[in-house]
């Protein structure tokens, strides 16, 4: 009796944890050289980005190199408030925050900006030779540029300075007067990095549908028309999206530009996280606080992203995830 009903049972289905299981194996096996382009990726995520977390260990420890992770004293969050109440964290917290504020305020609508233009061109090999006439500073280090700058913005001999003089008598001293510091930064990275910003906002407009286009000219919809109600609302999520992930990296102003650019003129104005991480964990080798101070930035950006994601979901706008 038990061996019939066994019998009239049947096989187990498919649904199961096994017959999960093996839609993932047909999956994987049917799409093996798609997942092997992706396997590159992958990697360079887990290498660089997941496994490094691991020395987060370090912020709360008084970490010795010779005793490693796990045999370094523990000491809570000892580390944390030694930098909160550090003299210079008001100095460091206001100079990243400034220089962040300019980023967001100056640097990230440019790039909206110069790809709707560049949309707007219609001369294919004039647009083709602006494209790339704009991409090729991304491509140029960090050190090359502030080389530039000391040439044509130095006292001495530099263009800029020399057609000053000549025009007006005096030299501005650009690059050790802490008032221009500022100014001097967010120019080396629009000038650097504007261009290439552009791509994927050019990537978003080349999927908007023409016929809208056509449709609006027929209403009599001009080109300031057709930018605000058909242009702008293509790439509206796009924006929000590289905004979202722009906060991520708030308090990050960039170590290699800014450490090139110091002088003792103008530190009072130029010193942030990055360069105080590198000055107290590379030539002071205090990990443990570095860390710390590194993890500070990181817990804000995070908190930042999370913010403008719920906010950007409230109003009905599609979030990073």
């Amino acid at each position: 009796m038990k061996q019939d009903v066994v019998a009239s049972a049947g096989p187990p289905a498919l649904g199961g944890a096994d017959g999960k299981s093996g839609k993932l194996l047909k999956d994987l096996i049917r799409d093996k050289w798609l997942y092997m382009m992706l396997l590159p990726g992958v990697l360079f995520f887990l290498i660089f980005k997941y496994v490094p977390m691991y020395g987060l260990l370090m912020a709360f420890q008084d970490y010795k190199p010779f005793t490693g992770f796990m045999n370094s004293p523990w000491v809570g969050f000892k580390h944390f408030e030694r930098f909160f109440s550090e003299p210079q964290f008001g100095m460091l917290f206001r100079n990243t925050v400034i220089l962040a504020i300019y980023n967001l305020v100056f640097f990230f609508p440019l790039p909206i900006i110069l790809a709707l233009m560049m949309n707007e061109v219609r001369h294919a090999k004039f647009k083709n030779f602006v494209q790339t006439l704009v991409y090729i500073p991304h491509f140029v280090s960090w050190v090359v540029v502030v080389g530039i700058f000391y040439m044509l913005f130095t006292t001495e001999n530099g263009i800029i300075n020399e057609l000053l003089d000549r025009l007006t008598g005096d030299k501005i001293a650009f690059l050790l007067e802490p008032e221009w510091f500022r100014t001097m930064i967010i120019s080396q990275s629009i000038w650097k990095e504007v261009g290439w910003g552009t791509v994927i906002f050019l990537a978003a407009l080349a999927g908007v549908d023409l016929q809208q286009y056509e449709a609006a000219r027929i209403d009599g919809a001009g080109r300031w028309r057709q930018l605000w109600h058909i242009t702008l609302p293509a790439i509206r999520s796009t924006i929000i999206i590289l905004f979202i992930l722009r906060l991520g990296n708030f308090l990050d102003s960039g170590f290699e530009q800014i450490f090139l650019m110091l002088t003792p003129t103008n530190r009072e104005v130029g010193e942030v996280f990055d360069t105080y991480v590198y000055t107290k964990g590379m030539t002071q080798a205090q990990y443990s606080y570095s860390t710390a101070v590194g993890l500070f930035k990181s817990v804000v950006g995070l908190v930042l992203v999370l913010g403008a994601n719920w906010l950007a979901k409230r109003f009905g706008e599609e979030g990073v995830y």
